[in-house]
């Protein structure tokens, strides 16, 4: 199981605000001595955060598309394995001596081959149903040879595997030479201990393989006798019943496994390995890497196992607007100044819901309280979140204690905050740019439920309305399709001029709108919010009330 990694992540569409409150969180639990603890971002980032992040020069956190768990965060370390040729007798000193039950058979460059289970091997050598599949083994005098750690006398098509049958050389020589009749020497392996008249016997009849048990020797004469009959011949250390069970166990791992197993790749969904192990007859499967190199082995136990992931979620607590997977993994934390939502734990957490202006603010004002003063980058990036989120303290989410916040880290990084939120809001006017409609509208989007239902809210700010105006029917016709798609019972896009401190909210709802909305229509579908800048404080409840009904 790999360690734990917990990721401080805002929402879907991430802004300023979320992004600069995820660093500076995750630095604040760094310096708190917090172990693991990366910032991270559920999207691109819009063009007034870039201009942030290479203003300060921060490396923007890491890029999640999503944190479902995966095969590859459950499996171990790297998987006890068994090349192809080696005999059954070393696959069972793995079992015993790792405690395992399933044994990966792979090849030179550790693709798989194969998986090889103890309960199966063990019920085909063990419970044999027939007397004739007792003695019959399935191997080569090569692998014979190795197991029995035999001395060589000559090895006839040393590498051929073949199904033979072992009988023990334990009758008395008149009898003997009548058995020998009796069976097929070529389809038989012959154990048997310093007996000259049986030795001789078998080389004259041709048996397949003759094993000398006790360490008996080999001369000259009986090795070249053998080699003109094509007879393997060995000796082996081990007494005969050793060398028979030996033998037995001397059967390569490669004539035991099926070529119908199953294997996934480790970034598979653990939920679609689930339905996998659910639908198929293997109680593993092998975990490949990229290459097909064989990483892990993954049993039903691993479905029980949690992801290693573990989530502190800022500047949101919707799991609509929450990373794909986010209800997925343990959520740890919740840094955040938005109403509540539909947010639910299997335990305690720490939550930290504030009426402030931005989670920057929050994420500043707990820095104090742990007695800890953001160094100038942190502090900067701080004071970007807060100008971002309340439109450069404009916004009337603004409380005295963003005001505070906003001069205390303008101090610390050394920035005069007008200027600089200028500067800030200056470098992202996407309404002048080439940038699509879509992209346009869901930059900065959101959902809500009300109810049965969903509205799909998005915003943007201007420094005047005239690059808006020239778009407005393109924009129209995308909240149209959007609306469409999504099945919102609104799709509505809030256009901000931070200069003016007003909006113009540029709707796709239904037709009875203009007279429940409350603000004055312009034109069709289009109406003037006076006074609106906050989407959250001033715009959401407004519509909440509206399609409560």
């Amino acid at each position: 199981m790999k360690k734990t990694t917990t990721y401080v992540i805002g929402h879907r569409n991430p802004d300023t605000d979320s992004i600069c409150s995820a660093i500076a969180y995750a630095e604040l639990l760094r310096l708190q001595g917090r172990q693991g603890v990366y910032p991270a971002c559920a999207g691109n980032l819009n063009q007034q955060t870039e201009f942030v992040l290479e203003h300060f020069g921060q490396v923007p956190p890491k890029r999640l598309s999503d944190v479902y768990p995966r095969v590859g965060d459950v499996i171990g370390e790297q998987p006890v394995m068994i090349g192809l040729g080696e005999p059954l007798a070393a696959a069972l000193e793995l079992y015993h001596r790792h405690k395992i039950r399933m044994l990966p058979v792979v090849d030179h460059t550790n693709k798989p081959h194969g998986l090889l289970l103890l309960k199966e091997i063990t019920e085909l050598f063990l419970l044999p149903t027939e007397p004739g599949e007792m003695r019959r083994v399935r191997v080569s005098s090569e692998s014979v040879s190795c197991c029995l750690q035999a001395q060589v006398g000559t090895l006839y098509r040393a590498d051929n595997l073949e199904e033979l049958d072992l009988y023990v050389g334990a009758r008395d020589t008149g009898s003997f030479s009548d058995w020998l009749k009796e069976i097929d020497p070529r389809r038989s392996i012959l154990i048997t201990g310093q007996r000259p008249e049986i030795i001789a016997a078998s080389i004259a009849a041709g048996v397949r393989m003759l094993i000398l048990s006790g360490g008996a020797p080999l001369d000259e004469n009986l090795i070249e006798n053998a080699r003109a009959s094509n007879v393997s011949l060995i000796s082996s250390p081990f007494d005969t019943a050793n060398c028979c069970w030996l033998t037995r166990l001397a059967t390569p791992v490669s004539a035991l496994i099926g070529k119908d197993f199953l294997q996934v790749g480790r970034f598979e969904l653990l939920s679609d390995l689930r339905l996998k192990l659910l639908h198929h007859d293997a109680v593993g499967a092998i975990v490949v890497d990229d290459d097909g190199r064989i990483i892990g082995i993954a049993s039903k136990s691993h479905l029980l196992k949690n992801s290693p992931i573990q989530l502190i979620l800022v500047d949101h607590n919707e799991l609509s607007q929450a990373i794909p997977g986010a209800d997925k993994v343990e959520i740890v934390e919740e840094i955040d100044h938005h109403r509540l939502g539909n947010f639910q734990t299997d335990r305690p957490i720490r939550f930290i819901n504030q009426p402030l202006g931005s989670t920057c603010t929050l994420v500043a004002t707990l820095s104090r309280q742990a007695g800890i003063v953001p160094d100038s980058l942190v502090a900067g990036l701080l004071l970007s979140g807060l100008l971002s989120d309340t439109v450069i303290l404009k916004s009337p989410t603004t409380t005295e204690v963003d005001r505070e916040v906003c001069a205390w880290l303008a101090e610390l990084a050394e920035l005069d905050a007008d200027s600089f939120g200028n500067r800030i809001f200056s470098s992202s006017s996407p309404m002048a740019t080439d940038i699509g409609a879509r992209q346009l509208i869901t930059t900065d989007f959101k959902e809500y439920e009300v109810g049965s239902k969903c509205l799909g809210l998005g915003q943007v700010e201007v420094v005047s309305f005239h690059a808006f105006h020239d778009r407005k029917s393109e924009l129209e016709a995308e909240l149209s399709r959007l609306r469409e798609e999504k099945g919102y019972a609104l799709a509505a896009l809030l256009v901000t001029d931070i200069v003016e401190g007003s909006s113009l909210l540029l709707t796709a709802g239904p037709k009875e709108l203009p007279f429940l909305i409350g603000y004055p229509q312009q034109e069709p579908n289009l109406y003037l919010a006076c006074g609106v800048l906050s989407r959250k404080k001033q715009l959401v409840p407004h519509l909440l009330e509206i399609f409560k009904d």
